[in-house]
């Protein structure tokens, strides 16, 4: 069978390195260039799970306020979020609560208590951090979402905090009353048993 999740990732003005996260996880890549996101950026990746084969929707949606009116219909239907902040910049780790809220509020899921999230610490390479893994941990009980520290640049827990994500997703998509499970509609067929599994993509 062939699953297909959908994964948003968020995080605002701040270069938090979103993209370079993304780049790393899909394409193995690590560039300095740095080109703000304009609205969305579209990735998809293929991945075992199990014995499940799953299509990956990786979304890496623009912070700037200018392109919050695309919230809704950027929001709607995933079934993962990824908050990233950078590890030397408080004021993008403060930012979280913030963009968890606007998220909640956005995607409207069906039950906010239970819609997963996962909070990517990037930058961990850099030596001049100023948020403490403490600190985001107990921040992430707070708000029952996965915690992961990473550097997109030595490709240090990216692979494993993306797979963690996938596998939220789809334990939340399979879950029964979710708008996403309610509106799905089938996708790829290019299953290797030539089955689809019906999801929101």
């Amino acid at each position: 069978m062939t699953y297909c999740t959908r994964l948003r990732a968020a995080l605002p003005q701040y270069i938090v390195g979103k993209s370079a996260l993304m780049n790393q996880y899909v394409n193995s890549r690590f560039t300095n260039y740095y080109r703000a996101t304009i609205g969305a950026d579209f990735f998809t990746k293929e991945l075992r799970l199990d014995d499940k084969l799953v299509t990956a929707q990786i979304w890496d949606t623009a912070g700037t306020e200018r392109f919050q009116s695309l919230g809704a219909a950027l929001y709607r239907g995933t079934d993962c979020c990824l908050l990233v902040f950078d590890v030397t910049s408080p004021n993008s780790f403060h930012a979280l609560e913030t963009w968890h809220r606007e998220f909640l509020v956005q995607a409207d899921p069906s039950s906010p208590d239970k819609f997963p999230f996962v909070v990517v610490a990037n930058k961990t390479d850099l030596e001049e951090r100023q948020v403490s893994p403490r600190q985001a941990q107990e921040w992430c009980k707070s708000c029952n979402a996965e915690y992961f520290e990473t550097s997109a640049k030595e490709a240090v827990n990216v692979e494993e905090a993306f797979v963690q994500a996938v596998r939220l997703a789809l334990k939340h998509h399979e879950v029964p009353g979710n708008k996403a499970h309610e509106e799905s509609v089938n996708l790829l067929e290019k299953a290797e048993n030539q089955h689809t599994k019906k999801c929101n993509c």
